[in-house]
């Protein structure tokens, strides 16, 4: 009755089983810096998707409900005015495992609506744009009844777990032939930094990486080393990005922004806050081409601090931290590179801080994504992935824990995506003694 009460106050399950995961080329809609250019003639044969674009592309939806709207009412010029969203929904089933007398089934559900306007078309203005989107998650303490610290999947954040928030307000300008952009506003910083889900454009447009992988563990999305200040998804934070472009194959990217997350203040969920509690980050990544068959890789090296207070818990405290994290993903192999996208693709991530407060210390990941191997399933992918973090010995009982992912992500039709996930939880970290976890997750994403 308990699961059937949660099915009936969420209205999920059933959506389940009609809509289901995301659609193809949002990747490309607008880069998230101008780093690699963006390509003319995308092969969406291969345009895996990430499990939670709106967690890691600029501008969110593929713009479907607009092209409808105006072709019903006869438009013909959207004067660059931009409207789409996204809806993601999950049902998790923890099979084994967990913290004693754990809920087995969890609910998630989560709205993005977007609107944008290019400045130029609108009003002459060159190289501006504005973003306004807005937020909705309903959804349940997934993480905690599997007693993952990291937590295996990431539409589950901080309390509280519905909320309705100005997710995204801000805007941005492209100066000097693209080669410097200024961002100023809410914004989601993941998008910029330690975004390993980032694709990998280069000059020929079959030799993208499309979304590197679907995994849907938080980790994927922010670095374990920075969770707790990095704003991202769901809690943006007011701040600025500077992105340095000299050339195609390498960037400079710097932001500082609104830092009272660090103190569990849930930045999301409101306005700018300026009090000497600030994020800076600064990261440089490079593109290159691979072998004779030219397989795109990259890599991306940052440094953060964090200034003012750094609290977790009540008696867990100090002030000020710093860290640094590594980055990259490496197309390793193409079943026919002339022909089309499918093929096999590797990720890593490492990083470290020097905090005494931080939720984890140290963390490192990897993993592994194919593309468009199935038979007559182009558009499918498929992937693993291992995730191990050093967890804060005041916070933790368990010095580490490991996670272990896989997935496949099919595309029903045009933009919409359904994905199956496993994860396992050997040594889960959070909640009391916790015993190794076991978790199904069946997830739904619509764009529109």
């Amino acid at each position: 009755m308990r699961v059937l009460s949660a099915i009936t106050r969420h209205g999920l399950f059933c959506y389940l089983a009609i809509c289901l995961s995301t659609g193809a080329n949002l990747a490309w809609a607008i880069p998230a810096t101008a780093a690699v250019a963006t390509p003319t003639n995308t092969y969406s044969e291969t345009a895996s998707i990430s499990s939670n674009p709106g967690a890691v592309n600029i501008v969110t939806g593929s713009g479907d409900a607009q092209a409808y709207v105006e072709k019903i009412l006869g438009i013909t010029n959207d004067h660059g005015i931009r409207f789409g969203g996204m809806w993601i929904g999950d049902a998790n089933d923890l099979l084994s495992g967990g913290v004693p007398h754990a809920d087995k089934w969890t609910l998630d559900s989560l709205l993005l609506l977007d609107l944008s306007v290019d400045t130029e078309k609108f009003i002459g203005w060159k190289g501006g744009l504005f973003d306004i989107e807005f937020l909705q998650f309903n959804g349940q303490s997934t993480n905690a009844q599997a007693g993952s610290a990291q937590g295996y999947n990431s539409l589950p954040g901080p309390q509280p777990l519905n909320r309705s928030e100005l997710y995204e307000f801000w805007y941005r300008q492209v100066l000097f032939d693209n080669k410097f952009i200024v961002r100023i506003g809410k914004t989601v910083p993941t998008y910029e930094f330690g975004n390993v889900m980032k694709p990998v454009p280069l000059a020929e447009s079959r030799l993208f990486i499309p979304a590197v992988t679907g995994l849907i563990y938080t980790p994927i999305f922010v670095n374990a080393s920075m969770l707790g200040v990095l704003p991202g998804y769901y809690n943006s934070a007011y701040g600025i990005t500077l992105n340095f472009v000299p050339v195609k194959r390498w960037y400079l990217s710097y932001g500082v922004y609104d830092g009272n997350l660090a103190q569990g203040k849930q930045t999301g969920l409101t306005g700018p806050t300026f009090n000497g509690n600030y994020f800076q980050v600064a990261e440089t990544g490079f593109t290159w081409l691979l072998g004779k068959n030219k397989m795109p890789g990259n890599i991306g090296i940052g440094a953060w601090h964090q200034s003012g207070l750094v609290q977790t818990a009540p008696t867990v405290s100090e002030h000020g931290t710093s860290g640094y994290y590594i980055l990259g993903t490496q197309r390793l192999w193409y079943r026919n590179s002339l022909v089309n996208n499918s093929g096999i693709s590797g990720f890593y991530q490492y990083g470290r801080n020097d905090s005494t407060a931080m939720l984890m210390t140290q963390y490192i990941g990897a993993g592994l994504t194919a593309f468009g191997l199935v038979p007559n399933r182009a558009n499918d992918s498929m992937g693993t992935g291992v995730a191990f973090s050093w967890l804060n010995q005041q916070l933790f009982n368990r010095p580490t824990e490991l996670m272990v992912q896989a997935y496949y992500q099919a595309q029903v039709v045009k933009d919409i995506y359904v994905e199956p996930v496993l994860s396992y939880i050997p040594t889960p970290g959070a909640g009391a003694n916790p015993t190794p976890a076991w978790a199904g997750t069946l997830r739904a994403m619509v764009l529109f």
